[in-house]
């Protein structure tokens, strides 16, 4: 187990820029071919809306068509089916990602750089989508990112090698649109819980003796 300051966690959190990218998913992990069923679509049809875990199940049609939107978002970010352009487009020209808990925003042609590198960490990563609350002009989502670690984590300290460890890390996304398109993403990663589950903890005892 590798031990890590509380300093060089959340200075690593930043460099893995390990958004709340996520598939659709309704409570199973059955829920893949909903995504698929949306990707190329601007609007719901009642039969995939149905099988998503939403708290309010009568949304408008703009609300249908800014929650396809981020399904496809959610789809172009996974690893079996990574598609950095189409990612990055689903933003606006001055669109921008914020990985709140790292403390990083990114925007432009930087916003690819979120997804591959999570699929470069965790090559099978899935989101499990808990429940999926859309509000005019925004989607907020409570899920789980799960995947096994088999890519290398760079950190201030050093790689750390993967483990072939399962992670399972509560995320909450919260997309605001704007015409169709996404303006701002605030993503929260539990990443105390995801670098546990990797076998990287933090290093109290540093914290306790810092003079």
């Amino acid at each position: 187990m590798k031990l890590l300051s509380r300093k060089t966690i959340i200075a690593t959190a930043a460099i893995a820029i390990l958004g709340g990218l996520s598939i659709a998913a309704a409570p199973t992990q059955a829920a893949s071919p909903v995504a698929r069923s949306v990707a190329d679509r601007a609007d719901l049809s009642p039969g995939p809306l149905s099988k998503l875990p939403l708290t309010d199940r009568h949304l408008t049609k703009h609300e249908r068509a800014n929650l396809a939107v981020v399904l496809r978002a959610y789809h172009v970010a996974e690893g079996d089916s990574l598609d950095v352009n189409a990612f990055v487009n689903s933003f606006t020209k001055d669109g921008v990602f914020n990985d709140v808990v790292a403390g990083q925003s990114y925007q432009g042609e930087a916003l690819g750089g979120v997804p591959t590198y999570m699929a470069n960490l965790f090559p099978d990563v899935h989101r499990e989508l808990k429940r999926i609350t859309v509000n005019g002009d925004v989607v907020s989502i409570e899920l789980a990112i799960q995947g096994t670690f088999k890519g290398p984590l760079q950190s201030p300290a050093g790689t750390v090698k993967p483990t072939g460890a399962k992670v399972d890390v509560p995320t909450a996304d919260f997309w605001y649109l704007r015409n169709g398109k996404v303006e701002k993403f605030n993503c929260f990663v539990g990443y105390s819980k995801m670098y546990s589950d990797m076998g990287v903890n933090f290093d109290w005892a540093s914290a306790v003796n810092k003079p």
